[in-house]
């Protein structure tokens, strides 16, 4: 199979799709792989590691995707971030693709997808019997860890926040942090806001989880059963909430109104890790690195929807370690038949063939979608 690795084009988006060890698999099973100039150099990777690693380097996007009319067009291609308005034009129909696609808050990309009748495999749909997303895992772990470290930023009074030092000094209170959602994201913010010395509460549905953060950090985290009323005490309360929901495949619930927010602190700031699925916060709309935050009632919202993008190098290793064994047996059974041989995978396919074949993704964005073995075994 011939891969092709475009360079991301989203606002500050250093990451790349493939590592050289990454090339270096791929090829060792027999496979082509065209990686576009300067790919990986937002994540400290150069073209020469690349060629060394057995890929070959193309000029232009165009190449990378196949869309310049040459010879050896990409059957597959491996990003990190959905496409863009900008990349729509670049797919093509019997193109494979397998990135992020959070479809559930982005209507137009679902059409796009349709219409250009291409399979379109998403990493954060992958899931596990056990219901664990291994592809969504690690930019979790990176996002729940960099949550506390921009919301700490966001506090200081240069930025418009309250003043508040995460850690306080001697007779001086922490500040309060509140994370809703004790999932992977939420278990790396609470730990991460907890070295930072905040006073860390975390909320959740799913007891268990509560109970595991309980041995974790050995009763220094306040774990709460969440509901409507438990989040509006402590979101008023609080200096900082991170928003850590997540429903595989579907748009976040919005937990956190605009009329709790006005209650909140003057200076409070919220962090979104939800925003690629819509946000858990009302309101919540998707922001860049370079103009990360905006007000919402003398608050500070940060909800830039590629968090991990800031920490490229780390990002870049930490995601390659995870979908490679997927990219693999797309590349050696082709998509049909790694779905049909991985279940897992198989609920990764979001389109094909101009379908929509992802329950959660057409309730959200009002698409009808049809059955997933349906389509695996035409």
């Amino acid at each position: 199979m011939r891969i092709g690795v475009p360079k991301e084009v989203k606002n500050h988006e250093y990451r790349v799709a493939i590592t050289p060890i990454g090339v270096h698999e791929l090829t060792a099973h027999g496979h082509d792989v065209v990686i576009e100039q300067g790919a990986g150099v937002g994540s400290s990777i150069a073209d020469e590691e690349y060629v060394a690693a057995g890929a070959t380097i193309v000029a232009t996007p165009e190449e990378a995707w196949g869309t310049d009319g040459g010879p050896g067009a990409p059957d597959m291609v491996l990003k990190v971030k959905e496409p863009v308005a900008e990349e729509y034009h670049r797919m093509r129909e019997g193109l494979t693709l397998f990135t992020y696609l959070h479809l559930a808050a982005d209507k137009p990309l679902t059409e796009e997808l349709m219409d250009r009748k291409v399979t379109a495999i998403a990493y954060e749909t992958v899931q596990l019997p056990s219901g664990g997303l291994p592809l969504l895992y690690p930019m979790s772990e990176v996002a729940g860890c960099l949550a506390p470290q921009v919301g700490a930023y966001s506090l200081l009074k240069a930025q418009g926040g309250r003043g508040v030092l995460m850690g306080g000094v001697g007779g001086v209170a922490n500040a309060k942090v509140v994370i809703i959602g004790a999932g992977v994201s939420g278990q790396n913010a609470a730990n991460i806001a907890l070295g930072m010395g905040a006073d860390v509460t975390l909320l959740d549905t799913d007891l268990d989880k509560l109970r595991m953060s309980f041995w974790r950090y050995n009763n220094r985290v306040h774990g709460l059963a969440s509901s409507r009323l438990a989040i509006e005490q402590q979101v008023t309360e609080a200096d900082m909430v991170i928003g850590a929901v997540l429903i595989p495949g579907a748009a976040a619930p919005k937990l956190v109104s605009n009329e709790l927010v006005s209650r909140m602190k003057p200076g409070s700031v919220l962090v979104d890790i939800a925003v690629d699925q819509g946000g858990c916060f009302e309101d919540t709309h998707a922001t860049t690195h370079a103009d990360p935050t905006y007000q919402v009632h003398g608050s500070t919202f940060y909800c830039v929807a590629n968090m991990p993008g800031a920490v490229p190098n780390t990002s870049t290793y930490a995601l390659t370690n995870a979908t490679l064994p997927y990219a693999v047996a797309l590349a050696d059974k082709g998509w049909s038949a790694a779905c049909v041989a991985d279940r897992s995978l198989a609920l990764g396919l979001n389109t094909h063939a101009g379908q929509l074949t992802n329950g959660p993704v057409g309730e959200a964005v009002g698409i009808p979608a049809v059955p997933l073995d349906d389509v695996l075994t035409s």
